[in-house]
């Protein structure tokens, strides 16, 4: 399969994978809570979230492999990319020891941290877990080199179903065992298991079909110091991005307290929706992007790059965006109950201005390509400094809808207003030409809008017909009004050649 068809391949079934992991999240989780537990569900979460900052040990080393590699294979530099391979495959070992060590050290002070809010049971419990999650962080990253190497060698494809694989494996093993009395223990261990099953597939599928050589040559300190200066505002911005999305439900709970926290929950597992979508076109262009920059691409060839990809995300963003105003209140009514009600201005005030970056967000990759995420890196912290000061301010005043104003004014900001101007200014992004466009396809989105709201406002139904008949009847005015005034031939070619090969299949069947 050629790397533009692995490309398309790539982001069908991130798209496959984002509708499954939802489902499962929606159908799972409150089973889950259910047969764990409140007490030891929670005690489940907040092991992995601790552990899981210590996911920023990568240190944005993973995305540098990408790039370096897809710019030797742009070269055909097989030498410089077996000795990149080589090299950073003990730097991972390294990380991967260090990983283990500070899990160790986190599980013996457990007691320290934990000591006062716990019983014995649970601290007992949650060091168990943590020296499993241990192992499992220690694993991942030494053989994490290899998932980076297949994303450079664009073979979107196997990981993509190998993703999807490992996201429905986990609750069908895990549900049987709930209904057999195992517990949180247990499920860590599944987690484990599978993610140690994928990575191992993944240095097979490197090894067997890729054919790829790491060869260790020597600690090249010019190309390390090359890499690391690439790599550490990637690793600054990931840090950045776990504390500016986490330090509102922080903040809550210090002057709040839990029910404003779950109510932000709720809104926060919508805005992580919206985030997937997005990344799940643009993660998969990093590569080529390193190789159009790593092959003097003009600015007018990556502007017409990012109009391209940029007009595919907003058919998917603008429908989930409309969706949630016209849906979103009994949707969540339903789901979790009138006493989240507040969730819903929550989301609207968090989901809007993120829409605007995640449209963008083949932007970062170019940067990234280009070795200029500082800026970035730099504008994310200034958003945090901006969301942590508004948000105490006026999570006092407002709770959850107070807190989350401060994270919107903080995108607004740095990543709407800011980053225009530097992608105008320093990456040369003809962005003017870009946001035309968006604007046009919005004005032909609104017919589908005006029909759906006609017919809620003729027809009234109860909140479960009206979610039953009106959700899957926007979503197809929506597509024939896309597809009839929206698409261009590029994107209605793309569309037809989709159909035309899963009718295909469906024929050889």
């Amino acid at each position: 399969m050629s790397d533009s068809k692995q490309r398309k391949m790539g982001a069908i079934l991130s798209y496959v994978s984002i509708i499954i992991s939802t489902l499962i999240q929606l159908l799972y989780t409150p089973f889950l809570i259910r047969m764990l537990g409140q007490s030891e569900y929670g005690l489940y979460s907040l092991v992995n979230s601790i552990i899981g900052y210590l996911t920023v040990l990568d240190l944005g080393f993973g995305n540098a492999i990408i790039v370096y590699t897809a710019k030797y294979r742009a070269n055909n530099d097989k030498n410089a990319e077996e000795k990149l391979l080589g090299m950073f495959k003990i730097v991972f070992y390294i990380i991967s020891i260090i990983a283990i060590f500070l899990g160790i050290i986190l599980y013996f002070n457990v007691n320290n941290i934990f000591g006062k809010t716990m019983t014995n049971a649970e601290l007992e419990k949650s060091k168990i877990m943590m020296i499993i999650l241990t192992f499992n962080l220690g694993f991942t990253f030494m053989f994490s080199i290899y998932s980076s190497i297949i994303k450079a060698y664009e073979k979107f494809t196997f990981q993509k179903i190998l993703a999807i694989l490992g996201t429905i494996m986990k609750p069908l093993i895990m549900i049987p065992l709930l209904f057999l009395n195992f517990k949180s223990i247990t499920l860590t261990l599944v987690i484990t298991f599978v993610n140690v099953l994928t990575l191992l597939l993944n240095y097979f599928y490197c090894k067997n079909k890729l054919n790829v050589r790491l060869k260790f040559s020597g600690f090249d300190k010019i190309l390390f110091k090359t890499i690391l200066g690439y790599s550490i505002w990637l690793f600054i911005g990931e840090i950045v991005d776990k504390v500016n999305w986490s330090v509102d439900q922080f903040v809550l709970g210090a002057v709040s307290g839990t029910i404003a926290v779950s109510i932000y929950s709720v809104a926060s597992q919508i805005n992580t929706l919206f985030i997937n979508l997005s990344t799940a076109v643009s993660g998969i262009l990093l590569p080529k992007m390193s190789k159009m920059i790593a092959k003097k691409a003009t600015p007018e060839e990556l502007t017409n790059e990012m109009i391209k990809v940029g007009r595919i995300q907003y058919y998917i963003i603008f429908l989930m965006a409309s969706g949630l105003v016209i849906f979103g209140k009994q949707f969540i009514n339903i789901w979790v109950g009138n006493k989240f009600m507040d969730s819903y201005y929550v989301a609207l005030i968090l989901i809007i201005p993120v829409c605007f970056p995640l449209i963008q967000n083949l932007g970062l990759s170019i940067m990234q390509a280009m070795n200029k995420y500082k800026f970035k890196s730099i504008s994310t912290l200034i958003m945090s400094i901006i969301n942590i000061g508004i948000s105490i301010f006026l999570a006092k005043l407002y709770g959850p809808i107070g807190a989350v104003i401060g994270t919107a004014i903080g995108l607004v900001v740095c990543n709407i207003i800011l980053i225009n101007i530097y992608y105008y200014k320093v990456i040369k992004i003809n962005i003017f030409a870009f946001w035309k466009e968006i604007f046009k396809m919005t004005i032909t989105f609104l017919i589908p809008i005006i029909i759906i709201l006609t017919l809620i406002y003729i027809i009234k139904l109860n909140e479960i017909l009206n979610l039953i008949i009106y959700i899957p009847l926007y979503t197809i005015l929506y597509c024939i009004s896309s597809y009839m005034l929206t698409m261009n031939l590029y994107e209605k070619n793309l569309l037809n050649n989709l159909i035309k090969k899963v009718k295909r299949k469906k024929e050889l069947n």
